[in-house]
């Protein structure tokens, strides 16, 4: 263990020097730090510890996702999907409708009842078809249900994610709490309002054809259709519940000008090209609704055939709300609605004040460290205290090449780490202290302390990763903070214990030839 090959010296030179250049941003200050990385390269060692909005501030949402909206949407479909499979296997029926959360309908001739579960199996899995005497009873199986939900609520967070990217936010938390809700962190983001907004929308756009031969007026749509209000002329419009095109089959969305005022250009993919060319093709000089949740943002009528897969969404518009339904519709609908049941707002100067508790807390931590150990180990001590600067350092490299997020509890693992670290090289050097008593030579303590330590050091630490890397898999926020750190703290030290002090000792034998260690 004295001895060290060359690669390896070269190796833990280069993992120093590398966690000393990804550290020094840290300690540049913020707006040093934002010179550096609008005037350097992307590879260049320019990245600061994002921090948390416990350490930062800014806004915290708490948002609930409906997800019951989503079972009553597929059984809505599956309503409309047994009706067109029955009528296509040519089954008399009426009294088709939704009651007791089932498909219900009756059959006209009993006789068909096979031929009928036949069409309704063929709809979708996960169904129970109850017949009694003609009188089918449609409904979805619990794990179809938890299904839907499952997917709804992995595909809300994921559109949640990607709106509040496009607004510009700097590394967001978002997290999923219970069954049906998220969390959202906002570090830097004082006023919320915008994003709530945004969070708020569904944003399901569909394109659909107005029935110009009925009117809104009666309050009562024909078998089919449905009344909707129009957002841009006030008026109500008859539109056909059958969707020509859906916003799903989008691309690109982006704000623009036409004739001087906003509008939001928009593009399809091959298949939703061809849909949307079809039908303005089909339907020359009728109204064509653009369907944004529910209500009409635009109607205009079809001039000619768009065969281009690209159009235009005109209406009364400012700028900002072209841009936001631009984001909206690129970061895709979400498949339920959400809404905000919590907000707070953490000022900037809470978390100055954490932050000064916390490097007061790091600073006294490892200036107790560092005069425990000089006195109890003396130059060995010293060596263990080089060593534990570097771990630091290597700390904050890693932290910032990950671009992770740190938090007050996250200072708490580092204070940890600070005062654990130097474990292995009280074990190493203890075991040392006993090999001279037993009248050993210098070499021959030294390499016994290491070999011997190794194994304790190794379990130890091993012991408390495993602990960090629970705390992370079932912790959330704050207690994944802690873990992270805790977690890279823990792999630092081993590091700095067994390679860096051993490297500093191995010099220090070399250069002076002791003969005797002073511990």
């Amino acid at each position: 263990m004295v001895y060290l090959e060359r690669w390896k010296v070269i190796l833990v030179l280069i993992v120093c020097a590398i966690g000393v250049l990804y550290s020094a941003p840290n300690m540049l200050g913020s707006q040093r730090a934002a010179w550096l990385q609008a005037h350097t390269p992307s590879f260049f060692p320019n990245q600061t510890v994002n921090l948390g909005l416990d350490l930062r501030g800014g806004s915290y949402l708490l948002l609930e996702v409906a997800l019951d909206s989503v079972v009553d949407e597929h059984r809505q479909s599956l309503l409309d999907q047994t009706r067109v499979a029955l009528r296509a296997a040519k089954i008399g029926y009426d009294g088709l409708k939704i009651a007791d959360d089932a498909v219900q309908f009756r059959l006209t001739d009993p006789s068909q009842a096979d031929a009928a579960r036949q069409a309704v199996e063929n709809i979708d899995t996960g169904l129970n078809i109850a017949n009694k005497d003609g009188d089918f009873s449609v409904t979805m199986t619990d794990a179809k249900i938890a299904d839907l939900k499952r997917a709804a609520m992995d595909q809300s967070i994921g559109i949640v994610r990607r709106r509040i990217d496009e607004t510009g936010t700097r590394e967001p938390s978002i997290q999923r709490q219970g069954d049906n809700r998220i969390i959202v962190q906002l570090p830097g983001v004082g006023d919320p309002e915008r994003i709530k907004n945004l969070l708020g929308q569904t944003a399901k756009l569909s394109f659909r054809l107005v029935d110009e031969t009925a009117s809104a007026s009666g309050g009562v749509a024909p078998a089919g259709e449905e009344i909707m209000p129009s957002a841009d002329d006030g008026r109500s419009y008859v539109v056909q519940r059958r969707v020509m095109v859906s916003g799903d089959t989008l691309t690109d969305a982006q704000p623009t000008f036409q004739d001087g005022m906003p509008v939001v250009s928009f593009k399809f993919d091959s298949i939703g090209a061809r849909r949307f060319g079809e039908a303005t093709r089909d339907n020359v000089g009728h109204l064509f609704a653009i369907v944004l949740d529910n209500k009409i943002i635009s109607a205009p009528v079809i001039r000619e055939p768009i065969m281009g897969g690209s159009g235009v969404i005109s209406g009364h518009f400012t700028v900002q709300s072209a841009q936001d339904l631009a984001l909206l519709l690129r970061a895709g609908a979400l498949p339920a609605p959400i809404k905000v049941i919590e907000q707070r707002t953490v000022g900037p100067g809470l978390g100055a004040d954490s932050i000064k508790a916390g490097a007061t807390a790091s600073l006294v931590g490892l200036a107790l460290v560092i005069v425990f150990f000089v006195i109890a180990y003396g130059l060995f001590g010293i060596f263990a205290n080089i060593a534990l600067l570097f771990n630091i350092a290597l700390i904050f490299a890693i932290l910032s090449i990950l671009q992770a997020t740190l938090t007050l509890p996250g200072i708490a693992g580092i204070v940890l780490t600070i005062g654990t670290a130097l474990d292995a090289n009280v074990l190493v050097f203890e075991r040392i202290r006993e090999e001279m008593r037993l009248g050993r030579s210098v070499i021959a303590s030294i390499d016994a302390g290491y070999n011997r330590a190794l194994s304790a050091i190794v379990d130890a630490n091993m012991t408390t990763l495993i602990a960090a890397i629970l705390l992370f898999i079932f912790g959330s926020g704050p207690v994944k903070g802690f873990a992270v750190t805790l977690g890279i703290g823990i792999v630092t030290s081993i590091f700095s214990a067994i390679m860096v002090t051993r490297l500093i000792v191995v010099w220090w034998l070399r250069a002076t030839s002791p003969k005797t260690i002073p511990l």
